[in-house]
């Protein structure tokens, strides 16, 4: 928190903090897998109120481009998209704060992953607000199908919502198959996980189950997605593969640039530009009416890209 926060409640440091430790925990785990590069600190400052640090690495061993962002912003009125969606909010200051994150692997067959927990919460920080919720999630993206990978990584999503009343593994896999899905391509950005919008929304629910849901989501990072890449980092790849993972790259940047909600928060709040588009990969490539041949693992991996139950 900055110096010219407005005085806080212990809600907003306690969330703020979680997810400092939790950037700190998980930059040091994907660092010592990658072994070549390491996280550069982006530390912004943003006039309205607020600011944030992105770490990123860059042409490592292991990633081509790691971020991970927490910020903490607060403003005197709620952004319009969040207003719309709830009106009661409408005109009163506001306070935001959470980690953000996108990996993208240097080898093609090794997927990329994206993690986003976040709190928001109506009022000055003078008083307990009565709204507030938390949202986030966990989501894959792989170029290739293994089905051993997806069914990991959904069982550990699942184990981590079946340990908690507050969460319910299917209606977050169906919320998150439903929000990471490009309409324009009639398919998902990859193979889902979990996305929960506004858990608790105006302050129904338990403030405290639903925090504690959020710490062992950001704990759940490292063990649901770097034992995969671990498993294929040093699988053997030509040119064809790494066009095919520069192509699917560019799904990527269209669902960033067209439907992410973070993206558009970030812009309505003058965030740090830097920071909003750290998700983007450091290359991409498009094909005009591009087919992948039939029957090649290309071709395969366009069927994955539907929802199905995969625990």
């Amino acid at each position: 928190m900055t110096a010219n926060t407005p005085t806080s409640t212990s809600k907003r440091d306690r969330v703020h903090a979680l997810m400092q430790r939790a950037q700190q925990d998980i930059t040091q785990a994907f660092a010592e897998l990658d072994g070549q590069a390491t996280f550069r600190p982006h530390t912004w400052q943003r006039a309205e109120g607020g600011g944030g640090t992105a770490m990123v690495l860059e042409d490592g061993a292991v990633f081509d481009k790691a971020g991970v962002n927490v910020s903490a912003v607060y403003g005197k009125q709620v952004p319009p998209s969040l207003a719309k969606q709830h009106p009661q909010s409408a005109g009163q200051p506001f306070f935001a704060t959470g980690l953000s994150m996108v990996i993208h692997t240097k080898n093609p067959y090794a997927p990329a992953f994206h993690a986003n927990y976040r709190y928001f919460e109506v009022g000055d920080g003078t008083s307990d607000s009565n709204i507030w919720w938390f949202g986030g999630g966990a989501d894959l993206t792989p170029n290739y199908a293994f089905e051993d990978d997806i069914h990991s990584f959904h069982s550990t999503l699942k184990s981590l919502c079946d340990r908690h009343t507050t969460a319910d593994y299917n209606t977050f896999k169906t919320t998150c198959d439903d929000y990471f899905y490009l309409k324009h391509r009639r398919e998902m950005r990859g193979i889902g996980g979990i996305f929960f919008d506004e858990l608790s929304a105006v302050g129904d629910g338990d403030w405290a189950q639903d925090l504690a849901f959020v710490e062992d989501g950001l704990n759940t990072i490292v063990p649901s997605y770097l034992p995969l890449v671990a498993r294929h980092k040093d699988d053997a790849y030509g040119e064809r593969e790494r066009q095919w993972q520069l192509y699917r790259r560019g799904r990527y940047v269209e669902f960033n640039l067209v439907y992410d909600r973070g993206t558009l928060f970030g812009l309505q709040t003058d965030g740090n530009i830097e920071a909003i588009l750290m998700s983007l990969p450091p290359l991409v490539r498009w094909q005009f009416d591009y087919q992948p041949e039939s029957g090649s693992p290309e071709a395969e991996m366009l069927s994955y890209l539907q929802p199905r139950d995969w625990c």
